[in-house]
């Protein structure tokens, strides 16, 4: 088995130095690479890693212009020298031995039509990121999520490259997911091939970001439902009555916004808890996913 590990980054130098250190640091006796694949980072990136090649010795940087993180996979896929090809975020810091679990997976449904899918542990805690413990709120039930995913370069070839329509934030591999569901794929969780998705802690500043992002993920849902027009792809982007009641009456018709709630997020921001304070922002956040979603249907004209 030979492990292509396909790394999208954009501005993430901090993090990715981490990321590389821990996929370098593997106790996997196998072959394997790591392609990161640079969007246009103005971080100095791409300068970084070509002037330490002592320190990351199974990488191979490929460099593109801003498009994306379904073009920046893509490009990685095609570039891959691997049989399988491992999808993880530049943001995700492993295990010695995630290869290891990944691969022990994967050999024992060999010739059965699977991918794999590791644990993925949130955490703020950028010095010891494997410190923190697996939370109810880690769980996803996610089919399809590139954030720790291995699965057989030829699966990839049989349902096609990721959609580059989706240009925005959001939904791009749950669509491959559809594609791969198709095929007759079934997911085994591994969630031995631990890694720890790091973000800085929350802060009031972060909401304007968080906000676009809703949209944006509102935005691309619209595309994704278009091209799988079924009521599963309608429950995954929120696109539907229920959610739209739900999250109109826990926001209150959006009277429970960035700026009523401002004072609350801070009091348990400056008291430790910026997770907890991120977990109620969610509830006007997820108010305007819902509504980026019918805007964007509506603009759609369908």
């Amino acid at each position: 088995m030979f492990f292509s590990v396909v790394i999208p980054t954009y501005n993430r130098l901090a993090i990715l130095t981490k990321c590389l250190e821990a996929m370098e640091a593997q106790r996997w006796e196998g072959r394997y690479e790591i392609v990161v694949v640079d969007d246009g980072s103005t971080d100095g990136t791409v300068a970084f890693l070509q002037d330490h090649p002592e320190r990351f010795s199974h990488v191979r940087l490929l460099v593109q212009d801003h498009r994306g993180p379904a073009a920046a996979r893509n490009l990685g896929v095609a570039d891959a020298r691997g049989d399988t090809v491992i999808f993880i975020d530049s943001d995700l810091v492993v295990t010695p031995v995630f290869l290891e679990c990944h691969a022990r997976a994967l050999e024992e449904h060999a010739g059965d039509a699977v991918f794999t899918y590791g644990r993925v542990v949130n955490t703020c805690n950028f010095e010891h990121p494997e410190l923190e413990p697996y939370k109810i709120t880690d769980f996803s039930a996610a089919y399809f999520a590139t954030g720790n995913v291995a699965i057989a370069r030829h699966w990839l070839e049989k349902a096609g490259p990721f959609d580059e329509a989706f240009s925005l934030y959001g939904w791009e591999d749950l669509e491959l997911g559809v594609r791969l569901k198709k095929l007759g794929l079934k997911l085994v969780k591994c969630p031995e091939a631990v890694g720890y998705h790091w973000h800085p802690p929350f802060t009031l500043k972060q909401l304007p970001s968080l906000i676009q992002k809703e949209y944006e993920r509102g935005r691309m849902g619209v595309v994704f439902y278009r091209k799988h027009p079924n009521w599963d792809v309608r429950m995954m982007i929120q696109m539907t009555p229920l959610h739209q009641a739900l999250w109109g009456l826990l926001s209150l018709g959006g009277r429970l916004n960035e700026k009523t709630m401002a004072p609350l997020l801070q009091y348990l921001i400056d008291r430790g808890k910026p997770q907890l304070a991120l977990e109620l922002a969610r509830v006007f956040l997820n108010w305007y996913n819902v509504r980026g979603v019918y805007a964007a249907y509506r603009e759609a004209g369908s």
